[in-house]
C-alpha cells in the first residue's frame, strides 16, 4: 500500500508519546505496599532473580533481567516456553521468579506456575490483571494494567510494554540503592565499555611516566624548554628543582605569547615565562573527574605529583582520548 503523502507522522508521533505518558504517570499511584513486598522479597533473595515472559512481554523481561544484573542484583531470562522442555532446571529454591503477562493468563506461563509452587520458589507477576490466572496464583502481583495501548486499534502492545518496562526499572533502581550499589561497582560489571573506563580508569593507568616526562630545570633556556617540548610530544614541560619537584609548566599557549613578547628564547630563563603555581593532580585521581577540571578551565595536559609535590608523570586530552574516556 503506497504511503499517503497527507499523512501528519509528527502529530502522530506526539499522540503516540503522549498516550504512553499519561500511562506512566498513572502507574506512579501503583508503588505501594505490593512494590515495597516486591523489592524486599528481591532483596532478601539468596539466589539469583529469575525473569519470565512470553512475547513483547518476554522482550522486556530480558531487559529488565539484564538491568538488574547490571546494577547489582543476580538476574537472568528464562523464556516460559523452553522452560517447560527441560530450562526448569534453570530455576532453585533460593532464587525468585518475576514472570509478565499483560493478560496474566498467558498459557506457557500459565503451565510452569505448579511447578514453581511445588518448589517453594517465589513468584513475582506483573499483568494487567489483578484477577489474572497469574496475579491470583503469585506471592505478589504487580499492577501494570494500562487503560489504552498507543496503537490506534488497541491491539499492539505499546503502552503496556512500556509500563511493564518502567515498573522493572523502579523495581532495578530501589534495589541498586537499596544494596548500596556505587558507581564504582558499576563500572566493575562494565569493564568493557566506555563508562566503565570512565569509572574504572585512574590518572596513573593514562599518564606518562620515567623518561616519556617532559623536565628541564628552572635555570635552562626556553630553547632548550622548546626541544623537550618537541622531544617527548605532550605540547607541555614541567620545570623542576634539583628534586624534582615542580616549580612551573610551559606550555605551547605560553610560547606564543612568549613570541608576541618578542622574547630571545636562547637567552631567556624558562623560570622567566613558566607558568607558576601551576594545576597539577596525583595519579590515584579518577582519570573522568580531571576531565570535568580540565574542560572547566580550558587546560589540554596535566603534571601528575605525588604527596611531596615530586614530577611522576604527565599526561594531555589526547592521552584521554586514546584511552576512550570521552
Amino acid at each position: 500500500m503506497p504511503a499517503n503523502k497527507q499523512v501528519d507522522f509528527q502529530k502522530l508521533g506526539s499522540e503516540v508519546i503522549a498516550t504512553e505518558l499519561a500511562e506512566i504517570s498513572a502507574l506512579q499511584n501503583r508503588i505501594d505496599e505490593s512494590f515495597t513486598a516486591a523489592c524486599e522479597l528481591l532483596l532478601d533473595c539468596k539466589g539469583r532473580i529469575v525473569v519470565t515472559g512470553m512475547g513483547k512481554s518476554g522482550h522486556i523481561g530480558g531487559k529488565i533481567a539484564a538491568t538488574l544484573a547490571s546494577t547489582g542484583s543476580p538476574a537472568f531470562f528464562v523464556h516460559p516456553g523452553e522452560a517447560s522442555h527441560g530450562d526448569l532446571g534453570m530455576i532453585t529454591k533460593n532464587d525468585v521468579v518475576i514472570a509478565l503477562s499483560n493478560s496474566g493468563n498467558t498459557a506457557e506461563i500459565a503451565t510452569i506456575i505448579p511447578i514453581l509452587k511445588r518448589f517453594g520458589v517465589p513468584l513475582i507477576s506483573m499483568t494487567g490483571d489483578k484477577n489474572s490466572t497469574l496475579a491470583t496464583a503469585a506471592n505478589i502481583n504487580l499492577d501494570v494494567s494500562v487503560s489504552k495501548e498507543a496503537c490506534p486499534h488497541d491491539l499492539a502492545p505499546t503502552s503496556s510494554t512500556t509500563v511493564a518496562l518502567v515498573m522493572g526499572d523502579a523495581l532495578a533502581v530501589a534495589l541498586l540503592q537499596a544494596r548500596g550499589f556505587t558507581a564504582e561497582d558499576f563500572a566493575l560489571s562494565h569493564p568493557g565499555g566506555s563508562l566503565g573506563k570512565r569509572l574504572l580508569l585512574h590518572v596513573s593507568d593514562i599518564m606518562h611516566s620515567g623518561e616519556r616526562v617532559p623536565k628541564v630545570a628552572e635555570n635552562a633556556s626556553v630553547s632548550q624548554a622548546l626541544l623537550e617540548m618537541s622531544k617527548k610530544g605532550l605540547g607541555m614541560t614541567a620545570i623542576v628543582d634539583g628534586e624534582d619537584k615542580v616549580l612551573g609548566l610551559y606550555t605551547d599557549g605560553d610560547l606564543r605569547r612568549s613570541l608576541d613578547k618578542n622574547i630571545d628564547v636562547h637567552s631567556t630563563a624558562i623560570s622567566d615565562v613558566m607558568t607558576r603555581n601551576c594545576r597539577t593532580t596525583t595519579p590515584d585521581e579518577l582519570a573522568a573527574s580531571i576531565v570535568k577540571m580540565m574542560d572547566d578551565h580550558g587546560i589540554n595536559g596535566l603534571l601528575v605529583v605525588d604527596e611531596n609535590n615530586k614530577l611522576i608523570g604527565a599526561f594531555n586530552m589526547h592521552d584521554i582520548l586514546r584511552a576512550g574516556i570521552v
